[in-house]
């Protein structure tokens, strides 16, 4: 008697659909399914620090965002508007896959990274940047980036000034403390401080 070989299982899905209508592919993604809208949405519902913050609200990566690119405008050369929409939109991909803590994201290493990268490069050619941030650029939003995780550490997720430093390192002895996102904010407040800094930087 012939053995019927059984369905092939059907393959996992790797899309999201976002509030717009839009079908983000995650292995695949096209710069064409990526909305601002979605994008701010998302980030300002994102809980930094696992949600381990102070405070009746999350501190949201749309707030990180925003944290990162006035520390970004602050110091160095005078920036472009594309270089100030790379730094706002640094971490866009979680929007879609979510703030993993990065000793979280040091154990899954190489997949991570790749999707990660796949959505970045979407989100840039979406907003007219180059796919991938150029090398000096990169390590100066990153300088601002980890300033910015020191103050959040130590205003908002516990830290002591010595861990952050340790962690992060310290910010520069002339820098001032960026409170205006230093704050709680409830996520449509930070949705909306988000699309309209991108809005300001688009229109420059």
């Amino acid at each position: 008697m012939k053995r019927i070989k059984p369905a092939p299982e059907p393959a996992p899905r790797a899309w999201q659909r976002m509030l717009s209508g839009r079908r983000l592919d995650l292995l695949d993604p096209s710069p064409l399914d990526v909305e601002i809208e979605d994008v701010a949405h998302g980030l300002a519902r994102v809980a930094r620090w696992n949600g381990q913050t102070r405070g009746a609200h999350a501190f949201s990566v749309a707030q990180h965002s925003l944290l990162a690119l006035e520390l970004f405008e602050g110091e160095g050369p005078p920036a472009t508007p594309a270089e100030r929409m790379a730094a706002l939109l640094h971490d866009a991909p979680e929007y879609v896959i979510g703030d993993m803590i990065s000793p979280f994201k040091a154990t899954l290493a190489g997949a991570y990274r790749e999707v990660e990268a796949g959505l970045q490069r979407a989100i840039h050619l979406r907003f007219g940047l180059s796919a991938t941030t150029p090398p000096a650029l990169a390590r100066r939003i990153k300088a601002s980036d980890r300033r910015a995780a020191f103050h959040e550490a130590t205003a908002f997720a516990g830290f002591t000034t010595r861990e952050a430093t340790e962690l992060f390192g310290a910010p520069g002895p002339r820098e001032k403390r960026p409170d205006r996102w230093l704050r709680e904010m409830p996520a449509p407040e930070a949705e909306a401080a988000f699309l309209e800094a991108f809005a300001s930087l688009a229109g420059d």
